[in-house]
């Protein structure tokens, strides 16, 4: 079973989600449960193959002997920056394994939703060093790393965050409302997915040539078969967990209408997103002022911009497609951190009608082209010798 594809997967879904439904209107806690059956649908999505089932427990008990054996150590040793670093490596080390192994022809950590889980484990090493963590009971950890609406390809959910909803139990009328969004997102999840991606592909397909039109045809398709495919994941994935009495933040907000690329990624992967801010750019910027890098803040912001975005596109994979999209979208961060603050006809214009929708569509293409680079097809056009 593959989570969110196939008719075994849905029909399990229906079922499983029924006695949560029925506890959240008794007004019952639906935290044990969420655990249950999400340690069922690991169980049923990885059943076929018995190496993964052990390698995924393996991964997951190890991650959470890292995060409480840090946990103690920081209340020993408190902000030691060594022991920070060396947590934050090994918990990383399996992704980096699991990324870089593809250039030498391996397969290693071949883990379901190996990013996601890093993620999660990371966020909270992180925030133990900050001290705004300073317990984690098991129940509840392994609740937040195994939470299966989420598990494979996100959103990324925060623990502090998720700990709120783990320990409410809802009135009835509060968790009627939280179900009943959730049901609406997982069938417009469901037409976003099935329905919509699926039409975009085949219209992709049409435009798979070298020619000019096809090229510019394909980025198009392309990008809005992405959107619709991930974001109809995401749909479903968020409604599920609203369903299970957790609120799993939204992963879009209508990227297509951004004004600049600023705007694009506050509105594009969110969780992602929000999660690379939080805790690469904000940290690189704080480092920067520590050590004195730059000169000026616009020069710390725009080098953030290229390390963050870049380290993003290598987390998507270590080939060129990926680098180069990272790269491009670091350029284009930083280019618009230096035109808005530095452009008199920005600052003169920006609030002017004209002006926004000339900006909508000059990031409309810039977005595109950037799924042509993400897509694969530009490189292969580069190696052809093409355009």
């Amino acid at each position: 079973m593959i989570l969110y594809e196939g008719y075994l997967f849905y029909v399990c879904l229906t079922v499983a989600l029924i006695p949560a439904i029925i506890l959240g209107i008794l007004q019952k806690p639906l935290r044990n449960y969420n655990l249950f059956i999400s340690l069922v649908f690991i169980l049923l999505t990885l059943s076929g193959n018995v190496s993964q089932l052990y390698s995924f427990f393996g991964f997951f008990i190890a991650e959470a002997i890292l995060v409480q054996g840090y946990l103690s150590i920081r209340k020993k040793y408190g902000r030691d920056q060594k022991l920070y670093y060396i947590a934050v490596f090994l918990s990383i080390l399996p992704l980096i394994l699991n990324k870089s192994a593809p250039l030498f022809n391996e397969n290693l950590f071949g883990i379901l939703g190996i990013s996601y889980l890093t993620f999660r484990t990371v966020q909270m090493i992180i925030e133990i060093y900050d001290g705004v963590i300073t317990e984690v009971p098991f129940g509840e950890y392994a609740g937040f790393i195994l939470f299966f609406p989420a598990l494979s390809c996100g959103p990324i959910d925060r623990s502090r965050r998720f700990h709120e909803d783990w320990i409410t139990t809802y009135e009835r009328d509060e968790y009627l409302n939280l179900a009943g969004t959730g049901v609406f997102k997982i069938l417009l999840g469901i037409v976003y997915k099935l329905i919509l991606a699926v039409q975009f592909y085949k219209v992709m397909e049409f435009f798979d040539g070298g020619q000019w039109y096809c090229v510019i045809g394909y980025a198009y398709m392309y990008g809005f078969y992405l959107f619709f495919d991930f974001a109809g994941y995401s749909l479903m994935a968020v409604g599920t967990s609203y369903v299970l009495g957790i609120k799993t933040p939204d992963n879009f907000r209508k990227p297509f209408i951004a004004k600049d690329m600023r705007d694009f990624w506050e509105r594009w992967h969110i969780s992602l997103s929000y999660w690379f801010r939080d805790f690469i750019f904000s940290r690189f910027i704080m480092k920067c002022v520590k050590k004195k890098w730059f000169n000026t803040r616009l020069q710390r912001a725009s080098m953030g911009f290229m390390v963050n975005m870049l380290i993003m596109g290598m987390w998507h994979g270590l080939t060129l497609s990926y680098v180069l999209y990272g790269l491009y979208h670091g350029i284009l961060l930083a280019l618009t951190e230096i035109y808005q603050k530095k452009s008199q006809l920005y600052k003169k214009y920006k609030d002017k009608k004209t002006y926004q929708l000339l900006s909508w569509f000059i990031t409309l293409q810039l977005v595109m082209f950037g799924f042509l680079v993400f897509s694969g097809k530009f490189t292969e056009l580069l190696n052809l010798g093409g355009y």
